[in-house]
């Protein structure tokens, strides 16, 4: 077994680092606007692509088809349509 000894001053500038570096590469990860049915179904937690037919039918969440067999949603909607069936508590 190995031990590495640091002075207090070296041990915080390389935490200081660390603390920076995840910070960076987590500030990079952007989420898309447009998500395939498969992410849809996860966010919304249902199974079945009739039920996410359905809510793209009746205008519950926004989507686009670019083209014949693509469909893609719009996570805003998505979130939103969530947070408007919203249960507040008593």
């Amino acid at each position: 077994m190995e031990v590495i000894a640091l002075e207090d001053e070296a041990f915080w500038k390389l935490v200081n680092t660390v603390v920076q570096r995840v910070i960076a590469e987590q500030g990079e990860k952007v989420l898309d606007r447009w998500i395939d049915g498969d992410e849809a179904m996860r966010m919304l937690r249902i199974s079945s692509k009739t039920t996410l037919q359905k809510l793209r039918d009746t205008g519950a969440i926004r989507y686009s088809q670019p083209e014949k067999k693509i469909i893609l949603y719009d996570r805003e909607s998505i979130l939103a349509y969530i947070e408007k069936h919203v249960k507040n508590t008593f």
